[in-house]
């Protein structure tokens, strides 16, 4: 009884859906149509290459030298890495916070290149079990930059 049910409302809803979408239409109202007609441009020339360089090259230099607005700060390169998923400035994360690094290493030349190669090496143990990964691609000067700006926010 439940496949005759089953079976009859199938057929009802193929002849439903044949109808909704269109069953009905003939090949004689396709061919009514009318072609669309493809215009092809023929391809234009490219432009001439350029063989002097528009700047001369000891202008480009200056103009190198001279981007030091480009040069980003501790705080702005700490700011585009991953250190702000562990570390925040004045609350513990996973690692200590940038006050209490700050605390415990005074600002001194000796101090940031410890704290730089550890940046850069990674490291374990000193405060907590948490271990830090090593940041490989980060370059010393980079590493340095993000140092000084934590140890210059010890009060």
């Amino acid at each position: 009884m439940n496949i005759k049910i089953v079976s009859k409302s199938a057929i009802i809803l193929l002849a439903v859906f044949s109808f909704a979408c269109g069953g009905g239409e003939t090949t004689s109202e396709n061919s009514n149509k009318s072609e669309t007609t493809v215009v092809v441009k023929p391809v234009e020339e490219a432009p001439p290459v350029v063989s002097e360089p528009i700047i001369e090259e000891d202008q480009m230099e200056d103009l190198i030298d001279n981007k030091s607005s480009l040069t980003l700060s501790g705080e702005e390169k700490i700011g585009n890495s991953d250190c702000l998923s562990c570390h925040l400035v004045e609350r513990k994360v996973v690692g200590p916070s940038f006050m209490e690094i700050a605390a415990e290493y005074k600002p001194s030349e000796e101090n940031i290149n410890k704290l730089a190669s550890k940046v850069i090496n990674g490291g374990a143990g000193v405060w907590g079990e948490a271990a830090m990964p090593p940041h490989a691609t980060l370059s010393e000067e980079d590493a340095k930059d993000m140092v000084k700006y934590i140890l210059s926010l010890y009060k």
